[in-house]
């Protein structure tokens, strides 16, 4: 990676054409919209609101499903950062069908969205469980052939550091931290109504920071893989609080709303500006700097 900064999934990935145009804009890596075993329509609108400290979401992970993803791989090709392709499943199974279809298109690495419910055990999340975390990983790590892998952990689960650790067993090549918070809500007082037609969606966005923050720290202490740092990065002394914290590379989705698609290279200036004036020479030396 030219810089430690990532488009986060389902921000502005919904196809080449814009990963591409964020590529051109500064991050240093970018993340597909999370791709599924099957084509699904995700919920209604409205999906995404913005509230007073963040935004809130239910988009439902909408997917062409991976058969259809052939034509846009192809053209992910011109991308001159590496693509990282996120998959989701209701199952282990699910996870590993997809993984292998992906797997031959050489993306730079396999996110696993494993925040999502678990079909065979009543609708629990994969991420909330050491066991069930560790199995998906395993799973996809017999297909993947030689593509690392990158399980993307809830904030929701009891012990993340654990979970963490579980998947680095499992054969994890790196781990993201944090998905959205929640699930949260919001009402419209003049209709009585909730404003999300899901009613239910994922918090995002600066209010979430100090939770990221004590994510990534907690699974630095528990890992020797890299952590790629997300939640509520929008400036560049965000993102060195995070690396701090343990973090590798950052990732950014709500701060493209607020800051517009500039933001990565904005914030790698922001960074640097911070490093000149505290003698800092190489990014690495801050990683993990807040545990010392």
């Amino acid at each position: 990676m030219r810089n430690p900064t990532v488009l986060a999934s389902g921000i502005l990935g919904v196809n080449a054409a814009l990963l591409k145009r964020v590529a051109l804009s500064g991050a240093g890596a970018v993340t597909m919209k999370s791709i599924g075993p099957r084509e699904k329509e995700g919920h209604k609108n409205p999906t995404v609101l913005e509230w007073e400290h963040g935004l809130i979401n239910a988009v439902g992970l909408p997917s062409p499903g991976y058969n259809n993803l052939a034509q846009e791989f192809e053209e992910l090709k011109a991308i001159d950062c590496p693509v990282i392709a996120s998959i989701y499943g209701a199952s282990v199974e699910e996870f590993a069908e997809v993984a292998e279809a992906v797997a031959p298109y050489s993306p730079s690495l396999i996110e696993l969205n494993i925040s999502c419910p678990n079909t065979k055990k009543e609708g629990q999340v994969f991420g909330l469980t050491r066991e069930s975390a560790e199995e998906v990983v395993a799973a996809v790590k017999k297909v993947n052939g030689n593509i690392p892998v990158m399980p993307k952990l809830t904030p929701q689960a009891p012990n993340i550091a654990e979970v963490a650790k579980a998947c680095a067993e499992a054969g994890a090549d790196a781990i993201c931290a944090i998905n959205t918070v929640g699930p949260g809500m919001l009402i419209d007082v003049e209709a009585r109504k909730p404003i999300l037609a899901n009613k239910f969606g994922g918090v995002s966005g600066p209010a979430i920071k100090p939770i990221a923050l004590r994510c990534v720290y907690q699974i630095y202490e528990k890992v020797d893989v890299p952590v790629l740092g997300m939640g509520g990065i929008t400036t560049g002394l965000d993102a060195i609080e995070m690396i701090m914290a343990g973090a590798t590379a950052v990732g950014m989705g709500s701060a493209v709303y607020y800051r517009r698609i500039n933001v990565f290279a904005q914030v790698c200036k922001e960074m640097e500006q911070w490093m000149k004036a505290h003698e800092v020479n190489n990014i690495r030396e801050l990683i993990g700097a807040a545990h010392k």
